[in-house]
């Protein structure tokens, strides 16, 4: 076999061979079907199609996910990230149902193989559905590719085999395999002309670049047009050949081809398979492997999900059995939407805003004479995706909350998400809060928003991440047997360890609860995270002293830097209304946030036995616990506010009604017996204010900027903000003695019902889960499918927070 040999960028670290389960997968989340391994450069699949029934659909073909696409829906149905899983699209337009079957096959010393199932029939069988899809495999990095199967000008017929190598995957084979029954469209103008082509399968090898592999639509829909427009020219005025038998590839493979297409036409009912065999896993599969697999597969998920995230037993709600596969669903389209990114970012280390140029920016002095943005050393990443079409890329604001539910299916997988963020955090302590890493990623993104600054933040949400993991642990370790008590202890005890050793093994995706790799792992990510929360504090201080502030410390205060006249980005609540920008301003959800970091940190030091650290993190804790109140409360508003500067340089509060001025409650800072809760919760829970059937409201509704301008965060409702809410009631202030815990109670169930049955109600109706939901009707609004933190709805309806 003859193998290209395409050579690496020298800026490639080599990655060494894997056996691993987590190796493939649907990674390519902004596709609607793509598959590759968690390698920088190496073998990437991708699905294409569109409609033969006019010339116009080539124009629509579906390959990236995309709103303007019209889709009815598409969704994973079921997902686990060490077997695979099920996905379902509707594409009214094209009236064809494509399902996509994913099953990992484990064996060998290169991660495994992999079977998919590709197959459709018509949404309505009274109308005509003639789909013609492509399946691609493209090659970079180290390695080759070569199609074994004989090349025929008119197309092939059975099974299509490709050769390969490379050296994390080491040989492997790819094999195309067509069912029986599938039927192709034989009836058109013209038909006679092309029967030597009519129900074959047309290919097409073509040499690609390095780093344009993502780029494969275009390069294969120009030769099917090109070819089209060959055949066409003759019928320029009228009556032209069915499209069924001109939109094809062209039967051609070019020397030193990379990228190889695959594309079958069908009438009706279809199904084909594709069978990746790495050669070390000596295991031939075929259509029984899937036959067998994927029924077991949706067994398995289901037995998983239901122990992960099983209703309570009180529970009476209607529709109970569609609600269970709707939690699945959203379940699976938040694991499916993983993807694994690689490549280069943006970042100008000296752009700042004129309220920030009086700041020490120790990013700029260390990079001395540097200007403008300019492109980074290539890195990876494995995140999930808020939205597989409109934010198909890692954002930290978004991943804590992601890593809280995935964490609850299988604890190591969202781990590893976990490290790869740790793994991005700087020698500074810096980690972009949006990772836009290489073009692919680059090209979904306005040019505007591209360029990362390193002294801009966003909320550590990773924090909550750790938390969950530690809280697994413990729940882990208390089911095993009596513990002594404290779970920092017990990690580093032979007693503990000893308890859960003699327990069943633990199930796939829970390796690292087991007390000595817990510890393990708290000890590895404990300097880089120390270091991020150091470059917080240093980065993100605000002004006390100046402007006559009185609080019981002097130094914990903080601002957003990066924010503008309108927006601060950096907070993640973008439009949310805000003070005049100032150097002297302080925001009351970034010190939140803090709070609960220092809260963090001190839990990680005491497990890990940094005696002296977590002392020094409790005294941090209470001075900025204390400053929250000292400069944060209104007494005059009743409410806790930002800090501004006035024109006479005189400090006030800003003080807009919504889920900044409760953030102490959402994150669970107050004391149950605090005097300040009593108020919050009034606000919560006045329909006038925050509260509506369908949530809580991002801005009261009284405020004279609700719904206004963009309309972000200035009324319409945020599940991942309601979770916060309903964890904080649950967990403290309806679980704790206090004055308030019985009303605490009452809201809470209130709005766990509100928010469960509006977000259920718009994905019947429309199929689709939403970026937000409109503060006035409940409608889903934006991007769609947004199966990022608003999947928290799982986490909800199972009451795990």
């Amino acid at each position: 076999m003859h193998l290209l040999w395409v050579l690496l960028p020298l800026t490639l670290v080599a990655a060494e061979p894997v056996n691993d389960t987590l190796l493939w997968g649907p990674y390519r989340p902004n596709l609607y079907f793509g598959l590759r391994p968690r390698i920088p450069q190496s073998l990437m699949t991708g699905l294409m199609w569109f409609g033969t029934h006019d010339y116009q659909s080539i124009a629509r073909t579906r390959h990236a996910c995309d709103q303007g696409d019209g889709i009815t829906s598409y969704t994973w149905t079921e997902y686990d990230p060490r077997e695979g899983g099920v996905q379902v699209i509707q594409d009214g337009p094209n009236n064809v149902k494509i399902t996509t079957e994913f099953l990992k096959v484990a064996g060998g010393d290169n991660g495994g193989s992999w079977a998919a199932r590709i197959k459709g029939e018509p949404i309505n069988p009274d109308m005509p559905s003639h789909p013609s899809l492509i399946f691609y495999l493209g090659l970079e990095g180290l390695g080759g590719i070569d199609m074994d199967t004989e090349e025929d000008e008119n197309g092939l017929e059975g099974d299509i085999k490709f050769s390969g190598s490379t050296p994390e995957l080491d040989d492997f084979t790819l094999r195309i395999v067509d069912a029986a029954g599938n039927t192709p469209k034989s009836a058109g103008p013209h038909a006679s002309k092309f029967a030597e082509r009519i129900g074959k399968t047309h290919f097409l090898g073509q040499p690609v670049a390095s780093g344009n592999v993502w780029q494969a639509k275009e390069v294969i829909l120009q030769q099917v047009i090109k070819r089209a427009q060959e055949i066409l020219a003759p019928y320029k005025d009228g009556n032209p050949p069915d499209p069924s038998f001109v939109l094809q590839l062209p039967d051609e493979v070019y020397t030193a081809s990379n990228l190889y297409a695959i594309q079958k036409s069908f009438d009706g009912e279809f199904q084909f398979d594709v069978f990746f065999e790495s050669a070390s896993s000596k295991q031939k599969l075929s259509s029984a492997t899937l036959d067998n697999g994927i029924p077991a597969l949706v067994t398995n998920y289901g037995k998983r999900f239901q122990t992960a995230f099983p209703l309570p037993p009180d529970y009476h709600g209607p529709k109970k059995d569609q609600i269970e596969a709707f939690s699945k669903s959203i379940t699976s389209n938040l694991v499916g939407g993983v993807g694994y990114f690689y490549g280069t970012s943006i970042v100008n280390r000296k752009f700042s805003y004129e309220w920030d140029e009086d700041e020490d920016d120790t990013q700029a002095e260390k990079e001395d004479g540097e200007t403008g943005a300019r492109l980074t050393e290539p890195k990876a990443l494995l995140t999930a995706t808020p939205s597989r079409s409109f934010f198909p890329r890692g954002f930290y604001w978004d991943e804590g909350f992601h890593l809280l539910h995935i964490g609850g299916y299988d604890n190591d997988f969202s781990l590893t998400i976990l490290k790869d963020w740790i793994e991005l955090i700087d020698d500074d302590g810096w980690v972009a809060r949006e990772q836009i890493l290489g073009e692919e990623a680059r090209s979904k993104v306005p040019a505007e928003f591209q360029t990362q600054v390193p002294n801009y933040a966003n909320p550590p949400t990773l924090t909550m991440a750790v938390t969950a993991f530690i809280a697994r642990v413990k729940k882990a370790a208390a089911s095993s047997g009596p513990t002594d008590g404290d779970l920092g202890m017990d990690l580093g005890m032979g007693s503990a360890q000893e308890r859960l050793s003699e327990r069943s093994t633990y199930d796939a995706g829970n390796a690292y609860l087991e007390p000595q790799q817990a510890l393990s792992f708290l000890k590895s990510i404990y300097t880089p995270l120390k270091r991020h929360y150091d470059w917080f504090r240093r980065t993100q201080r605000g002004q006390i002293k100046q402007y006559g502030r009185v609080a019981r410390s002097r130094t914990e205060g903080y601002r957003w830097r990066g924010r503008s006249e309108q927006h601060v980005l950096t907070s993640g609540m973008d439009d949310y209304p805000r003070g005049p920008p100032h150097a002297g301003e302080l925001h009351l959800d970034l010190i939140s946030w803090m709070a609960f970091f220092t809260r963090t940190m001190k839990d990680i030091a005491e497990y890990v036995g940094e005696t002296d650290d977590a002392m020094s993190f409790a005294e941090i804790e209470l001075a900025i616990l204390n400053n929250i109140d000292d400069l944060h409360w209104s007494e005059e508003k009743q409410m806790y506010c930002d800090v501004g500067v006035d024109d006479e340089d005189e400090s006030y509060h800003v003080c807009h009604q919504g889920y900044l001025s409760m953030f102490p409650l959402l994150l669970g800072l107050l004391p149950p017996s605090s005097p300040h809760l009593g108020p919050m919760l009034d606000a919560l829970h006045d329909p006038e204010q925050l509260w509506s059937p369908y949530g809580l409201r991002s801005l009261s509704a009284s405020h004279p900027q609700f719904g206004t301008g963009e309309n972000y965060w200035k009324g319409p409702i945020w599940v991942q903000m309601n979770y916060l809410v309903l964890r904080s009631l649950h967990t403290t202030y309806a679980a704790q003695d206090g004055p308030y815990k019985g009303r605490a109670q009452e809201i809470y169930q209130q709005l766990r019902k509100n928010i469960v049955d509006n977000v259920f109600k718009e994905y019947e109706r429309t199929g689709y889960v939403w970026e937000q939901y409109n503060a006035l009707n409940g409608e889903g609004m934006r991007s769609h499918p947004f199966t990022g933190w608003t999947s928290l709805v799982t986490l909800i309806l199972a009451e795990t927070y």
